[in-house]
């Protein structure tokens, strides 16, 4: 993100230091105040305040974001209501594919729908706004999970063992962050029956001005409307979905 310097220079300071502590997960004192170039005793000022008003959190020496900002920016996407501009990429995705549609958020350690576009089909997989989905396990997960800094997926993912839910669901954290770095190359996740037996998903990210992902647009089916020959061109369509979003989002 571009460095904004304003006549608020504390406001500046702090905003730095956020965005550091953001792109890197979990930093100390030292890596703050020395790689942005700040003072020790104003670091410090700032640093307290944050953690004060829970802005960040200070564990084991390193400071992480606070649960402050989670519940900022969720009142963020209800103010310009995200549900609202992602009606029209999602009608499309739906139009063009005849399946249910959903925009999913990464809520504490899981995902949740946000908004649903229902499958004008007889043969529809149940889902409901609300539901949340397992992280490791389907393909909104995953896209919420790939762009994350790796102390950040520790956290959300903190055990080697992961819950298995069907014969295909990847089984460990060690795997599971290779399917994470496909993800991030290949920009979409796939969903092989490994959430629910029968049902597919494909996820693409959703990603604001900054381009950090705060959503993902998903299309569901039951396994024989997600063939594997019909899969590339279902994936070009919910990339192209998720692209509008981030177009209307910026």
């Amino acid at each position: 993100m571009p460095e904004i310097t304003t006549k608020t220079p504390a406001i500046d300071k702090t905003a730095r230091i956020l965005n550091y502590v953001s792109s890197h997960g979990s930093v100390t004192f030292s890596q703050i105040h020395q790689n942005l170039q700040l003072a020790q005793s104003s670091t410090a000022t700032l640093l307290n305040s944050l953690v004060a008003h829970g802005f960040l959190r200070q564990e084991k020496g390193k400071y992480h974001l606070g649960l402050t900002l989670f519940e900022l920016g969720i009142q963020a996407i209800d103010s310009f209501d995200i549900r609202e501009l992602a009606i029209a990429p999602m009608t499309f995705l739906r139009d063009q594919t005849g399946l249910a549609c959903h925009l999913g958020v990464l809520d504490n350690t899981s995902a949740i729908y946000l908004a649903k576009i229902e499958s004008p089909n007889a043969i529809v997989v149940r889902s409901w706004l609300g539901k949340r989905l397992s992280l490791h396990s389907s393909s909104l997960g995953k896209c919420l999970l790939a762009w994350l800094p790796e102390q950040e997926i520790e956290r959300l993912i903190p055990e080697e063992n992961l819950l298995v839910k069907t014969k295909t669901t990847i089984a460990t954290r060690t795997a599971l962050k290779e399917e994470l770095k496909l993800v991030r190359q290949q920009g979409w996740a796939y969903d092989n029956e490994e959430d629910y037996d029968g049902v597919s998903c494909i996820s693409a990210p959703v990603f604001d001005r900054n381009n950090k992902v705060i959503a993902a647009i998903s299309m569901s089916g039951v396994s024989f409307q997600v063939s594997k020959e019909k899969i590339p061109q279902f994936v070009e369509l919910v990339k192209t979905a998720a692209n509008m979003l981030s177009e209307a989002i910026r």
